[in-house]
């Protein structure tokens, strides 16, 4: 089946065929209630989909001359008179995974579906991934499990959470940093669905005392979602946590993760250096990662030889030679990082300084001609320094490495389809708010939400002459702070009050992400 490539190609073929045709077609002009006449593989494998029905005619999509040959089955399935409308491939393939995905069981509809039928019911697992719109026939906990995993992809969800309790099971979805309940599934199929999770991440079923991690990766609507696993303990039984990774959105550049235009510049900055170390800092869940790869992204090419050491490694970058860590074999940061050393690379990433030895290692590392990229856990840039100094790094190795430290937090960025304008009423100790904010009413777009996807606030914190003195002199964090802020660093609440006032975040938003830092402000 050839694929129409070009507008010009499309037009041709559509006149040779004597039909009409268009280059793209939402899904809301589908009538969703044709598609139960034909199924997914059907309309998959051919490449052929039911549109809308006028005056007694059903338009039907098809992607090349092989597709009028199928419209004499699609009559007697309709038995109605049919026209044909030529769609290029990419746009007919990525048009039926959203329609069926739209129209497959939700996770509450196949729970009502549950009742009677055997619950402890298990499939074995799959060798190779399969779309899981195509297993609507599974047994009844699969076909859950199945739902609950099709719905977060296509509500955007970062993470799963079944959780049992002493009478029910509860399962949740993280939505742009927010845990939301979705729905509490009877608790007599706690075991049947957990034991699944298990199967799909190749677990020990019957090992149910021990914390178990594992990994999935299944196809949903088309796209391949790579899921984390964890289960652990609990007193009320095994709770897991699936942590989603859609790979077809990629890797971000520097410029698409927020940094802004000053951002980026001191960032190619930094990165442009042969050696030192560049630190990102913020909470678990913060955004760090994402900004290690935009960087590599940023430096890697055929004339670097790029490795990093990671737990997990949460994308694949060809060209870059990536360890994944490994406690059981004592494939730690520390002895990974000095097997790194020995692979004569000219970046280093470490996933995360965790302690001395890490942090030595690094730091002499960025002293002897490499540059280091890796994440710290602290709540802004000048605290990098003094945390530093207390896992027993001296000052003047601090200060002789460090090339600038990073800080940043995700904040909810407003969905663009339902944003209004508003006049602020309500005053912050301490904040000069702008006369017009913005915030989101809620729609179909973001689920009511009012929120759609999440952006990074940043400080940014080079490390001058006079910072190198005052880490020498043991400094403390507050007066490494001033002295930045003093010499153009933009603080996360500042930069997150700009992003307000731009419109791209509320300044609740930027409060309770900065929180930690401005405890005597009122939220």
């Amino acid at each position: 089946m050839s694929a129409v490539q070009t507008p010009q190609e499309l037009e041709a073929l559509a006149q040779k065929l004597g039909i009409a045709c268009r280059e793209q077609l939402g899904a809301d002009e589908v009538a969703t209630g044709l598609l139960q006449h034909v199924p997914l593989t059907f309309a998959r494998s051919n490449l052929i989909l039911p549109l809308f029905e006028q005056e007694g005619v059903i338009t039907v999509a098809i992607s090349s001359a092989s597709g009028l040959l199928l419209l004499d089955e699609l009559r007697l399935v309709f038995d109605k008179p049919l026209q044909a409308l030529l769609l290029p491939t990419a746009t007919l393939s990525d048009l039926i995974n959203h329609v069926y995905a739209g129209v497959s069981g939700t996770a509450r509809e196949v729970l009502q579906e549950l009742q009677g039928e055997d619950l402890s019911t298990v499939a074995t697992e799959f060798n190779d991934p399969k779309d899981l719109l195509d297993l609507s026939d599974e047994a009844p906990v699969i076909r859950l499990l199945n739902s609950i995993l099709s719905e977060a992809v296509k509500e955007r969800v970062s993470d799963v959470h079944i959780e049992p309790y002493e009478r029910d099971l509860l399962v949740r979805f993280r939505i742009d940093g927010i845990l939301y309940e979705k729905l509490s599934p009877p608790k007599i199929i706690q075991e049947a669905l957990v034991s699944r999770v298990k199967i799909m991440a190749g677990l020990n079923i019957a090992e149910k005392r021990l914390p178990q991690d594992g990994r999935i990766r299944v196809l949903v609507a088309g796209r391949d979602v790579d899921i984390r696993v964890s289960i652990i303990p609990t007193y009320y039984g095994e709770r897991a946590v699936l942590r989603l990774l859609d790979k077809k959105k990629g890797i971000l550049s520097l410029a698409d993760i927020g940094l802004g235009e000053q951002g980026v510049r001191v960032m190619e900055r930094m990165l442009n250096r042969t050696s030192g170390i560049v630190l990102v800092t913020g909470p678990t869940g913060s955004g760090k990662s994402t900004t290690l790869y935009a960087a590599l992204n940023r430096v890697n090419s055929s004339e670097k030889n790029i490795i990093t050491i990671e737990d997990p490694i949460e994308y694949q970058i060809r060209g870059i030679g990536q360890i994944q860590v490994n406690s059981k074999i004592d494939m730690t940061f520390a002895s990974g990082l000095r097997s790194i050393l020995r692979q004569d690379p000219d970046i280093i990433m470490v996933g995360e300084i965790r302690d001395a030895e890490t942090a030595e290692i690094a730091i002499q590392a960025s002293l002897t001609g490499h540059l280091v990229l890796s994440t710290l856990h602290t709540n802004d840039a000048a605290t990098a320094v003094t945390r530093l100094v207390d896992m027993g790094i001296e000052p003047f190795m601090i200060a002789s490495s460090l090339s600038a430290v990073v800080a940043q937090r995700l904040v909810r960025v407003i969905c663009p389809h339902c944003r209004e304008e508003y006049r602020p009423v309500e005053q912050y100790a301490g904040i000069t708010v702008p006369e017009k904010l913005y915030r989101g009413r809620g729609c179909d777009a973001c689920f009511g939400l009012g929120t759609l996807g999440r952006t990074a606030i940043y400080e940014i914190m080079p490390v001058d002459q006079e910072l190198c003195s005052m880490i020498i002199r043991r400094s403390h964090a507050g007066e490494i702070k001033e002295y930045a802020v003093a010499h153009g660093m933009r603080t996360l609440r500042d930069d997150g009050l700009l992003r307000a006032a731009a419109g791209i975040t509320t300044i609740e938003e930027v409060l309770r992400v900065t929180q930690e830092d401005y405890a005597d402000v009122p939220l």
